[in-house]
């Protein structure tokens, strides 16, 4: 019993990081329909911006700096997310093999990068006095405070984009452009302004994303290659531009992942996970929350 629930309770923790990085990645999809291969190194600078908050911080000071990480990583990778979608991303609209290889360069790009400022072996968040050990329930049984909140942090994100997609004015124009991008230039809404708001948007979750990254070990240049290919199977799994599929996604791939992964290997587990990834895309295509769109076909 105690093995069952570490595992269920990983798989949460799991699927919570994967729909922290899927989301800004199914609403960038969703409305650009760019292949954003780079995604994951935002989630890499998320959890570098982590450290170095934590090498700015002293002594009790610790667990203060880590709460101002989430929100100056979020503004780290939302103002970069700006900058690539202005020099780069607005240029490859409409074209899905360019961004692919484009966005595959950047993200070599990022990753040199990041081994030439903080070099190439990985580096440790030490997390907060607060969130080190946890409750005990069985006596072979513990739930981490630190995975229990990345937990509450996923939840947080997902109240947070539901208000905004569909209470703030912005969120609602996005919701425009994602069902129907000229009828929405039509009515004097500036898509590209959407566009560049959006992929900011999804770049800052994926920071915020990474600062839970940093809780769960070692951090380096390819953290963010270790999630992207899992966040692209939650996105096309979900449905894209869906944000309960994403939720549905993630929770599906988090949770069995680590089962296959139990009862086999870890090389193993992934083959099936896909197998079956692949098996049902044959079945439904479109995910299992398609996107209903205001368009003739």
């Amino acid at each position: 019993m105690e093995v069952i629930l570490s595992q269920l309770f990983n798989g949460l923790s799991l699927s919570s990081i994967l729909l922290l990085v899927a989301l800004g990645l199914s609403i960038t999809f969703g409305i650009m329909g760019v292949i954003n291969f780079a995604h994951g190194e935002f989630l890499m600078i998320g959890a570098y911006t982590a450290y170095v908050m934590q090498r700015l911080s002293s002594g009790s000071q610790a667990g203060t700096y880590f709460i101002l990480s989430l929100p100056v990583a979020f503004a780290v990778a939302f103002l970069l997310g700006l900058v690539v979608e202005k020099f780069l991303i607005r240029f490859l609209y409409g074209r899905p093999y360019e961004s692919i290889l484009a966005t595959w360069g950047l993200s070599l790009i990022l990753q040199q990068g990041a081994r030439s400022i903080f070099g190439a072996n990985n580096v440790e968040v030490t997390a907060p006095h607060w969130l080190q050990g946890g409750i005990q329930l069985l006596s072979g049984f513990q739930l981490p405070y630190s995975r229990i909140f990345i937990l509450s942090l996923a939840v947080l994100a997902i109240i947070g984009m539901y208000c905004y997609v569909n209470y703030s004015s912005s969120g609602r124009r996005m919701r425009a452009v994602m069902q129907n991008r000229d009828m929405s230039a039509c009515m004097g809404i500036k898509t590209r302004k959407v566009d560049a708001v959006t992929f900011a948007i999804g770049s800052g979750i994926a920071g915020v994303a990474g600062c839970a990254v940093s809780l769960l070990g070692s951090i380096g240049p390819s953290t963010g290659q270790n999630y992207i290919v899992d966040a692209f199977m939650v996105v096309v799994l979900g449905g894209i531009g869906s944000l309960a599929g994403t939720i549905a996604g993630a929770l599906m791939i988090g949770l069995t992942n680590p089962l296959f992964e139990y009862v086999t290997t870890s090389s193993m587990g992934k083959v099936i996970v896909f197998t079956l990834v692949i098996i049902f895309l044959q079945w439904k295509p479109s995910g299992l929350f398609s996107l209903k769109t205001r368009a003739l076909d």
